[in-house]
Parts: C-alpha cells; structure tokens; sequence
C-alpha cells in the first residue's frame, strides 16, 4: 500500500543528479529500493487497481521503470535515471506508438497525463483526417479541456503550420504527437500522502474519453 513519498526520496534523486556513478550508487543501492523504488511500485499497483476496478475491459497493463539507462543510450557516462514513472497502457510490442497513461516523478517536481511518447505520422494524418470531417463534433468532443485546471495540452507542433478547419482546434490539428497533461513544480503535500493515488486517479477517469478516441485512430484508413 502506498503512504507517500518521503523527503528521503526526493533527497536521493537530487543526490543521483550530482553523484551519477556506479560506486555511489552501489553504495546507496539498498536507500534506493527502500525510499524509491518500493514506494512507486506500491503507488503504481494502487493505481493500477483502482484503475482496473472501474476500466477493467481494457485490458490495461502496468509497467514501472527500472532505474538503470540502456547501456546503448549511456552517451553522457551517468549509467542512472534520475526519475523513474510508470505507466498504463494496452499491452503492445512497442508502447510508444499507442497513447498511454503515465506518472512521473523527479528532482524537481512531478508530472502525469496521458499521451504519446512517439506518435506515429500516419497516427497524427489519421487524426487531422477525423477533425477535417467533423470540426464541430471534434469541438464539442475536446471542449472539456477548457473547462479544467489540471492538463494542459501539449506536444510538438509542425514548424510549418498546418491550418486547421477552425481556430479552436489549431492546437490539435497542428502537432507531431500529443500529450494532456499535468506538470508539478516541487513536490507539495500530496506526494508525502496516500491521497496521491486518487489525485491520479480521478485525472485518469477524465482522460479515459480522450484515451478511447485516440486508442481507435490506427484502425481508420490511411487518409489520401
């Protein structure tokens, strides 16, 4: 069960940051399951859970990172993520093309939403295709975005602009990949707290409409 994070944790991100080598790290490792590790994997199975109680025909899966960087990515010589997150998603052989639920968490604050990591370009026509059919009911579909505080919409756009049908839908209409999401500066009282797996959780449940959208676009056909 997961009872928050400690400032021990955040404590021992900040400490990987400056201190990004195998002997400090050997050295800290059992600090790292005990602050670190063992509470998200606890904060991740919680969620999970409650996720599963109420969308459990999806068929989701969860995954938590592990803190070691694939050795074919270790350019900078720091063999160490210093986050760690996991995420929800449709078991798929590769995650990064289908949107996905995700938390993350880091030195200097914390983040979740749901998005992709790498949309795929006939992913992205896909959806402009759907938008340039039905501005309006594309309208009405993301107008609870504006109604909130907690995500904000994101993801790169194309430096040469694709025009969208209306104003209201430039922001999607004109990106490479997106994300909704919520970004924490520092830390705050929630993350010390079990109330960080409802906090998540109810920001999942106002996601899953958009989750279920964007999950069917890969079956339309591919746009002329």
């Amino acid at each position: 069960m997961f009872n928050g994070f400690t400032q021990e944790t955040i404590d021992f991100m900040w400490e990987l940051r400056m201190n990004n080598n195998k002997v400090w790290f050997e050295e800290n490792k059992e600090r790292f399951k005990r602050c670190f590790e063992v509470p998200l994997k606890a904060l991740a199975g919680d969620v999970f859970e409650k996720v599963m109680a109420e969308f459990g025909e999806r068929g989701f899966v969860h995954k938590v990172s592990r803190i070691y960087r694939d050795a074919r990515r270790v350019r900078d010589g720091e063999p160490y993520k210093t986050s760690m997150w996991f995420v929800i998603e449709k078991p798929v052989d590769d995650w990064s093309f289908v949107p996905v639920f995700w938390f993350d968490i880091y030195p200097d604050g914390w983040s979740y939403g749901l998005g992709y990591y790498h949309a795929k370009p006939v992913t992205m026509a896909k959806l402009r295709a759907r938008i340039e059919r039905d501005p309006e009911g594309f309208e009405r579909f993301v107008a609870p975005i504006a109604g909130q505080g907690e995500f904000v919409l994101g993801g790169e756009e194309y430096k040469r602009v694709k025009q969208a049908p209306s104003e209201r839908v430039q922001g999607w209409f004109n990106r490479k990949n997106f994300s909704l999401s919520c970004h924490n500066e520092g830390h705050g009282d929630v993350v010390f707290s079990a109330g960080l797996v409802d906090r998540i959780v109810a920001g999942y449940r106002f996601l899953m409409p958009f989750y279920d959208y964007f999950i069917t676009l890969d079956d339309d056909p591919e746009p002329r």
